[in-house]
């Protein structure tokens, strides 16, 4: 996507929170297992309605959680963005199939663990020519929520993706017994603290545990610290 057709925007603030403006829709989204614990569906609880501009925790510590109470400001938080933002279709390595591709950005990676079942998707591209195989693998890269993971349609040349109204989602995941990023979802303008815009991509995750070192993006980070949001 190359430009949002939202009035939704998020600003980064330099070793602040993110500034969010516009009408939208606030949701915890779960991650749901199978009974082996892997990641299989999206379950969402609706959180009240918010101000049509509010500010959203990114260094994880605030009393406040998931809205800023300005300690950030006391504990000195370093929000300074290392993200490489080179266009995604630039950097994504190509895992070749019948008429679909994936594409990876491994740097993106939320550690949602939508892409593991069913023998991983990264062997799922080889095999999309059998219908149960493909509808598979297009569930479970679209379920990725940061846009690590997209399927290539050879034929048009474009990203095969679902469509998502814009909104934003702060995800849980139990089987890790942690709190997740900060799920954008259907295009949402992100800008930079020094004023530069980011790409405008369908899925997006931002860091909200303070502890990516792919700042403003998630990293994984909040599974290996147990990060907590309640």
């Amino acid at each position: 996507m190359e430009k949002s057709d939202s009035n939704i925007r998020v600003t980064v603030t330099r070793n602040g929170p993110y500034m969010v403006t516009g009408d939208v829709k606030l949701s915890e989204q779960v991650i749901g297992t199978d009974s082996e614990g892997a990641s299989e569906n999206w379950g969402e609880n609706a959180l009240p309605a918010v101000g049509l501009k509010f500010a959203l925790c990114r260094c994880g510590h605030s009393n406040k959680k998931p809205f800023c109470d300005g300690t950030h400001a006391k504990i000195g938080f370093d929000g300074t963005e290392v993200a490489d933002r080179t266009p995604y279709l630039e950097q994504a390595q190509m895992f070749d199939g019948p008429s679909l591709a994936l594409l990876d950005v491994q740097g993106l990676c939320a550690f949602a663990r939508f892409c593991d079942p069913n023998g991983q998707v990264w062997s799922q591209a080889t095999q999309t020519g059998d219908l149960e195989v493909r509808k598979t693998f297009i569930r479970q890269v679209q379920n990725c929520p940061s846009g690590r993971l997209v399927v290539w349609d050879k034929d048009s040349r474009t990203e095969l993706e679902s469509e998502l109204v814009p909104s934003i989602g702060l995800i849980e995941d139990p089987a890790e017994a942690c709190s997740g990023p900060i799920w954008l979802r259907g295009g949402i303008a992100v800008t930079s603290a020094d004023g530069e815009p980011y790409e405008v991509r369908n899925r997006v995750t931002l860091c909200r545990c303070g502890g990516s070192k792919n700042k403003p993006f998630c990293d994984g980070t909040h599974a290996a610290i147990k990060f907590h949001a309640k």
